[in-house]
């Protein structure tokens, strides 16, 4: 038998008084069919959904990860509103611009006010050639002393869309030094390939330009991507801008989504990150439960076998 809060429940959203005596003549069986108790709790009135979390770890680099959300750490503000949209985001990675580390080593810098137990990703954003992009990562490992680096190498100034192929020959320069490389490149299915044949653990594709708020404008070429590579880490990188957009990538079969501007611009960072945190744990329950089929005809809810008349 299942104890349900004899005063109150949780209904649509509001919370109402429930008659006691409904609850005592009514009980709820363990075995209703909407499985209710099983899944959820009522505590103090409310509906705690904790007990529904599925176990689904992201794994990355040999490295565990409880959050699918990557975070960024440019365009805020100031560092109190970039340390809150952090920690409202459950993020357990960060990734922050080479060109942006103080090499002093005595200046202040968003390196200061980041959570310490956060994985820092460094980047070679800014890079418009693979000898550049080899080069900061060197430096970005000798800076921040980790291996990972977010491979980012640009081709077009306006756009900035990635040179694939230049993209490819850092990584396997980068690879075959001992870098952990996570390459941001085009949504293509053949260079993911190559990209994951050349030692990369995980391919970052993008949803749209960066910074452009755009959503995924491509869903065919990533569900393709997934489809052909069942077994790759997928991360999308680029172009998200509301939590819809978010929970789309990750339905389509994302393992993680890296976003910035999204919330760095947004009008309150914070909100907007947990905003984000929501939609990619949604997307990533969808896309495990798998989705009902889309019809062209209706389909009734209540099928009339044993109805009364």
């Amino acid at each position: 038998m299942c104890r349900i809060d004899k005063k109150h429940v949780r209904v649509a959203g509001r919370l109402v008084r429930a008659r006691i005596s409904f609850w005592e003549s009514n009980p709820v069986d363990s075995g209703y069919k909407l499985n209710m108790c099983r899944r959820t709790k009522f505590v103090r009135g409310k509906l705690n959904m904790s007990d529904h979390k599925v176990e689904d770890k992201f794994l990355l680099g040999g490295k565990e990860f409880g959050s699918r959300l990557i975070i960024g750490t440019g365009k805020y503000r100031n560092y109190e509103e970039m340390r809150a949209a952090h920690e409202a985001s459950g993020a357990e990675m960060v990734t922050v611009a080479v060109n942006r580390v103080p090499l002093d080593g005595k200046t202040e810098s968003f390196l200061d006010h980041l959570n310490p137990e956060m994985q820092i990703l460094p980047n070679t954003a800014g890079c418009y050639d693979a000898d550049h992009a080899i080069r900061t990562a060197r430096l970005a490992r000798e800076a921040l002393g980790t291996d990972w680096i977010k491979l980012e190498v640009i081709g077009d100034p306006v756009t900035l869309l990635p040179d694939n192929e230049q993209t490819l020959a850092a990584a396997k320069t980068l690879v075959s030094e001992g870098f952990i490389v996570l390459p941001y490149f085009s949504d293509d299915l053949i260079m993911a390939k190559k990209l994951l044949d050349a030692g990369c653990p995980a391919v970052m594709p993008l949803a749209a330009p960066i910074g452009s708020g755009m959503g995924v404008q491509n869903p065919s070429n990533l569900r393709i991507i997934r489809e052909q590579l069942p077994d790759a880490v997928i991360i999308v990188d680029a172009g998200v801008g509301v939590p819809s957009d978010a929970a789309v990538a990750m339905e389509l079969g994302a393992d993680a989504i890296l976003m910035n501007t999204a919330i760095a611009e947004s009008a309150d960072p914070a909100r907007m990150a947990e905003g984000m945190n929501l939609a990619v744990r949604a997307g990533r329950m969808a896309y495990l439960s798998g989705r009902m089929p889309k019809r062209l005809y209706a389909s009734a809810s209540s099928p009339i076998e044993g109805a009364i008349r």
